[in-house]
């Protein structure tokens, strides 16, 4: 028989579980509410604003759009649920099929620019937490500021004048040179995986000079983040008896960030990972929309500015979903690092 212990750690991933399909549900549920409320015409989109009466009113019926509300949400539950998303009229495929184009995109740039900003933020936030009101710290300050005060999109903008039209040191808009479009098969669609399983290096660097501004771009605002919270949790630690009664047994700096502070702050660093990268997701619609990168953000964005609500809606599910997973992993972690995190719970 299972002991107590886990019979309540199976009862609270359960519960959380199921906290986690009610949240998807409430997401579906407000998400569609709102995407009939807004000033738009689904059906003008689809048939254009030349349709006559007779074609305009077939396919209000074949969408289903002359039902009430509550029969139209059970309609949209129940294809939902068959994968079924809608016909695109921005493009005139099926959603799934535009979301498994255009989301690969979005999450090989999303992913690059999290591990830039946590392979530079981490280290930043440390060094300025161990060396407070040096010029590190005040350095890191200064980053953060400015990462927190000056939109994304106009250093990219700037960034696109320097290093690309200036200097050349990058590649321009789009995620390859016009070229070399259309010569990788589409594997996992993340062009820099899809090169090297093709053994295409040449494009594969053509495709890093592309994609490496934007991620720059994109990083520079979740790194600001970062080393402020880290900075944050490691000045916490530091003021801890644990920390001062090491320093009085002559623990180096190494062991002491090592071996006591990192340990302490982990649970809280994956938690600004979780929050960064599922912003980088969400927040990518702007710099895709400057460096013309074909990825959900841009995708959600012209279909919004035509009123093609399926494909809004199936955009803004996928966000969310992406957010709940991210915390649902989160809470994993949150496991496996300190289980006393499990017994809480």
């Amino acid at each position: 028989m299972a002991s107590n212990s886990e019979t309540s750690v199976a009862a609270a991933w359960g519960g959380r579980i199921g906290q986690l399909v009610l949240s998807l549900f409430a997401l579906i549920a407000v998400t569609f509410v709102i995407g009939r409320l807004l000033p738009t015409d689904p059906v003008g989109a689809i048939v254009g604003e030349l349709a006559s009466p007779e074609a305009y009113a077939a396919m209000r019926e074949r969408l289903g759009l002359d039902q009430p509300v509550v029969v139209q949400f059970g309609r949209y539950i129940w294809n939902l649920l068959h994968g079924d998303l809608g016909v695109a009229a921005l493009t005139g495929r099926p959603v799934t099929e535009d979301l498994a184009l255009a989301f690969p995109a979005t999450l090989e740039l999303a992913t690059l620019a999290v591990i830039i900003s946590f392979v530079l933020g981490v280290p930043l936030g440390l060094a300025a937490a161990l060396n407070r009101d040096s010029w590190i710290d005040q350095f890191a300050r200064i980053i953060s500021l400015v990462g927190h005060s000056i939109p994304v999109f106009w250093f990219g903008i700037v960034g696109l004048v320097i290093f690309y039209a200036g200097l050349g040191w990058v590649g321009g808009p789009g995620r390859v040179d016009v070229y070399f479009e259309g010569l990788v098969p589409s594997v996992t669609g993340m062009i820099l995986i899809d090169t090297l399983l093709a053994g295409e290096t040449e494009i594969f660097w053509n495709a890093l000079s592309h994609i490496i501004l934007p991620a720059l771009m994109l990083a520079y605002a979740a790194m600001a983040y970062i080393t402020r919270m880290t900075r944050a949790f490691t000045l916490e630690q530091i003021g801890q008896d644990y920390v001062t009664a090491a320093k009085a047994k002559g623990a180096s700096p190494a062991r002491l960030l090592f071996r006591h502070i990192l340990p302490n702050i982990s649970v809280q660093l994956v938690t600004i990972l979780a929050i960064s990268y599922g912003g980088l997701l969400e927040g990518a619609v702007v710099t895709e929309i400057v460096f013309s990168w074909p990825g959900l953000g841009q995708y959600m964005t012209s279909a919004l500015l035509i009123g093609d609500m399926n494909a809004v809606l199936a955009s803004t599910i996928m966000i969310g979903v992406v957010f709940m997973t991210l915390n649902f992993l989160s809470d994993i972690a949150y496991s496996m690092l300190d289980p006393r995190t499990q017994e809480k719970r």
